[in-house]
């Protein structure tokens, strides 16, 4: 998958005429690309479009339209896009109340290292977390990681062929698995493969 180029981006005058449309696609597109490991964790592959996405609305919201700005927002976010051999997600951790969630984030430190997915027949890949920068301390893990699953030239061939895809998270203060995702988000996934 291509980076974004910035002749790509829409002006912000152009973006607010056509937001509306263009973030209901979005979230159409994201439903296939979302999965839930069991309650508290999520993850959101990411792609080309959902990062767009995200680059429209930081410029939109900080008014950035000078060069210097809008290629600061391309290099942090076209790192997030995946390169044709891997997978690339946000990992959110999600506790809607607070001292839940500061007590569970002591608990899940590591968490982010402990998350997989594995193609039908082969070994499980785990996630190479946060390759930007740390987003845990001593203390306590982050609620949000950044995830790259990188995946062998036989695993995407197996995914081509319909391979079943499965997810899960294996850490001593969280359990998840999902032995199959659903169809769609099967070959959404494999949609990012070379």
């Amino acid at each position: 998958m291509a980076a974004i180029q910035r002749d790509s981006l829409m002006s912000l005058e152009v973006y607010a005429k056509t937001r509306k449309d263009f973030r209901a696609r979005v979230l159409a597109h994201k439903k296939a690309r979302t999965v839930h490991l069991g309650d508290h964790v999520t993850l959101i592959f990411e792609d080309e479009l959902t990062l767009r996405y995200q680059i429209q609305e930081m410029l939109r919201i900080e008014r950035a339209f000078e060069e210097e700005a809008i290629q600061e927002e391309l290099d942090v976010y076209n790192p997030l896009v995946p390169d044709g051999s891997n997978f690339k997600a946000t990992m959110l951790i999600e506790y809607e109340d607070v001292e839940e969630r500061r007590a569970a984030l002591m608990q899940l430190k590591g968490v982010e290292d402990r998350v997989w997915v594995a193609v039908q027949g082969k070994e499980k890949v785990v996630a190479i977390a946060d390759e930007d920068l740390p987003r845990e301390n001593e203390v306590k893990t982050s609620a949000v990681h950044f995830l790259r699953f990188e995946l062998s030239p036989d695993m995407v061939a197996a995914l081509k062929r319909g391979a079943t895809l499965a997810m899960g998270v294996d850490h001593p203060a969280y359990r998840a698995e999902i032995p199959a995702v659903d169809v769609a988000t099967r070959d959404a996934l494999t949609a990012d493969l070379a």
